[in-house]
């Protein structure tokens, strides 16, 4: 079992201030979200993460306003994961959970001002998954619900009891049965469950009546379902429990059996849909069960694409570096500096998509000291405008070695020395 650690945000994120939720606004609120960070300058503020390339991971993100600022002003502002949009956030209390396999080793989460409210955050949490967990098509997971059954006790499981931290919320209705046991369920099955999750169920009062489950969902949206069973009473000789899985009143399943004290887990392979915008789910006794259906626990994930590409991370890193060496520091220039062309940083100019040609105008930045040679890294550099600085120096040579660039003008400055002749006589380029 790993320990939870949770640390200051500091060195992840470049702006923001802190606060802390107001009094008497702390109850039934996990300890990591007493404290936030707001964001009043920029438009868009993100949080830079080191994470592993290829690696399944679940990222959650939460919001408590606790009117931190006595406003008493519900926020609402757009949270992106990398360059693409995630959620909108306009609640007093959300939790944004994705399941994303990692298409680089550097993560940049997102808040992005949409209105006249400030973006907040309480909290910024990763827990690495096994890559043979939650396993679709294409995109991405986003948690729509995750609930188990259990009549009484702590509504509310995460870690220590799971492993992997996710949040189970409790979940019941009147017309059902609890079931449970006080023996060990094997849960070392493929999703690792938490034992009080699997030691509980819920069930009709009878082989005749149905178990239903029913939630709304956008007609237009993929989801796959993740259902988690465990047979968990003693069965005498004449006992059988078998039940068929509808969905809308479509079969999804052959009639189901649960193990004895052992969780199993029936998903999609590929994703459904609610026609309606209503989903029912029903488990129906088929004609040789003398019980009713159970169910333990159910996970709903909708289908988030994220279609627009990353940029380079050569070039983005490039981008960055050329910042830190002239210490520039603008509100708008947060998250990928290329993508979406909304939020692109003010200096560039792309010719094509996803960087793969672009100029960069630093033209009366206040530059000083030298050329950066770090400007070589640019390898899709088109054009490159340094005029009207304080730069330094002479002209450097590695200009010429750069076979994208085909303008650089590095006029009005207080450079020194003759142009290197490899650069004049380089084919295609114009200088000024």
């Amino acid at each position: 079992m790993f320990e939870l650690t949770y640390m200051s945000d500091d060195g992840y994120v470049r702006g923001g201030k802190t606060g802390r939720i107001g009094k008497g606004q702390e109850s039934d609120i996990f300890k990591s979200s007493l404290r936030l960070r707001y964001f009043a300058d920029g438009i868009r503020n993100c949080y830079n993460l080191n994470v592993t390339q290829g690696m399944n991971y679940l990222i959650r993100a939460s919001f408590v306003y606790g009117n931190y600022d006595g406003l008493n002003t519900i926020p609402n502002f757009d949270l992106y994961l990398g360059s693409n949009k995630w959620a909108t956030v306009n609640e007093i209390l959300a939790i944004k959970e994705i399941i994303h396999v990692m298409r680089s080793n550097s993560l940049q989460v997102c808040l992005v001002k949409t209105g006249k409210t400030t973006p907040m955050i309480n909290s910024l949490e990763l827990r690495p998954l096994r890559n043979d967990m939650y396993v679709i098509e294409s995109g991405s997971l986003k948690n729509e619900f995750r609930a188990f059954f259990k009549i009484s006790g702590d509504p509310i499981l995460r870690h220590p009891n799971d492993v992997h931290d996710r949040i189970w919320w409790s979940a019941w209705k009147e017309e059902w049965v609890p079931l449970n046991t006080t023996h060990n369920v094997n849960t070392s099955t493929g999703y690792d469950l938490p034992q009080d999750v699997m030691a509980n169920a819920g069930t009709s009062p009878n082989d005749t009546l149905g178990f239903n489950i029913s939630w709304k969902m956008d007609p237009t949206t993929d989801f796959y379902l993740y259902m988690h069973f465990a047979e968990l009473q003693a069965l005498g000789p004449d006992d059988y429990r078998e039940f068929y899985i509808v969905l809308n009143g479509d079969f999804i399943n052959v009639p189901y059996n649960p193990t004895a004290l052992t969780a199993k887990t029936l998903y999609d392979t590929t994703p459904r849909r609610c026609p309606s915008g209503t989903c029912l789910l029903q488990l129906e006794a088929s004609g040789g069960s003398t019980l009713p259906p159970l169910m333990n626990a159910i996970e709903i994930y909708s289908v988030l694409n994220l279609p627009q590409l990353e940029s380079n991370e050569d070039d983005v890193a490039a981008i960055k570096n050329i910042r830190s060496a002239y210490k520039l520091d603008r509100l708008n220039w947060e998250g990928d500096p290329c993508v979406p062309n909304k939020f692109v940083w003010a200096v560039l100019s792309f010719n094509t998509f996803v960087n793969v040609s672009f100029t960069r105008n630093l033209s009366s930045s206040a530059l000083t000291g030298i050329i950066t040679p770090r400007f070589s890294n640019l390898t899709h550099l088109q054009e490159l405008d340094l005029s009207n600085n304080n730069l330094t120096g002479g002209v450097p040579e590695f200009l010429a070695d750069m076979k994208s660039l085909l303008v650089i003008n590095l006029s009005r400055n207080k450079l020194n020395g003759s142009v290197p002749k490899k650069l004049i006589e380089k084919k295609g380029l114009k200088l000024k």
